[in-house]
């Protein structure tokens, strides 16, 4: 009997080559969920707007969404987008790190006691976000929001069973948000113009509005030494855009559409830990 891996019956003698048909592989695909347990990290998920006089919070919906647009720009070989990989990588990697030492920090008051065992504090109804992202730093935003999310349930438990005060807590919880809404800023400003390699280094018109709307471009990433791990490889003209075509087409607004859960609004009220 031929296995899964066997090659397709021989033809017979009298039929042709042509006549024996090969088929591709269908397509790739995988499921990936995001479970959070806390309302601090739920908020993070849809974030702010800037309405009535508020301070904008990208949360990770927009994020993603902005992302796209970078990744597109890279595909289509911007070197803007690829200075903006760049710094969202070091971004997210920052923020990383500053979180893993505060988890460090909270899960050694949990040790701190002899002969004391604490458990982490669980949800009774967490809730799960499938995650249809199209390129890597969506999913490494979410990432980052599930590593807050643990802190988070840390700090609470520290703060349930008396190793951690109020004023302690709140100032662990605050520094850990604010290093996620860092990574997730750094999406923003990003334009999408157009442009290439050609462009800066001629100074076309095109390449003089990007400098002034983004900024300087360091020399590394106009000769493609620097890039960022996780972009997408510039040579792989097949999968961009052809730029005229973008050229004339309208610039996609981000939408909500990155993440696809329906899931309940954020509750006005804090976490207040685990249940005594």
């Amino acid at each position: 009997m031929p296995t899964a891996l066997s090659h397709p019956a021989d033809p017979s003698p009298g039929a042709r080559a042509t006549d024996v048909e090969f088929r591709s592989p269908g397509a790739l695909r995988s499921e990936t969920s995001l479970v959070l347990q806390t309302h601090h990290s739920q908020r993070l998920v849809h974030g702010r707007g800037g309405e009535d006089g508020k301070q904008q919070i990208v949360g990770l919906v927009q994020f993603a969404a902005l992302t796209r647009s970078v990744w597109n720009g890279a595909l289509a070989d911007d070197p803007y987008a690829h200075w903006w990989l760049v710094r969202m990588h070091e971004a997210i990697e920052e923020s990383a790190a500053e979180l893993q030492t505060l988890h460090g920090h909270v899960s050694g008051l949990l040790q701190a006691i002899p002969g004391l065992t604490v458990s982490m504090a669980q949800s009774v109804e967490p809730i799960r976000l499938p995650l249809t992202f199209t390129n890597p730093f969506g999913f490494r935003g979410a990432y980052l929001l599930a590593r807050f999310d643990e802190l988070v349930r840390l700090i609470l438990t520290a703060r349930h069973v008396g190793l951690a005060d109020r004023d302690t807590s709140a100032r662990l919880l605050a520094d850990g948000g604010r290093n996620v809404r860092r990574a997730y800023n750094s999406v923003l400003r990003y334009r999408f113009l157009g442009i290439n390699g050609d462009d800066i280094r001629l100074m076309t018109a095109r390449g003089k509005e990007a400098e002034v709307l983004m900024g300087p471009l360091p020399a590394a990433v106009l000769d493609g030494s620097l890039r960022a791990p996780h972009a997408p490889d510039p040579r792989k003209r097949s999968f961009a855009i052809p730029l005229t075509a973008r050229r004339r087409a309208p610039i996609e607004e981000p939408t909500a559409a990155e993440v696809t859960a329906q899931m309940p609004a954020p509750s006005d009220g804090a976490d207040s830990g685990p249940a005594p």
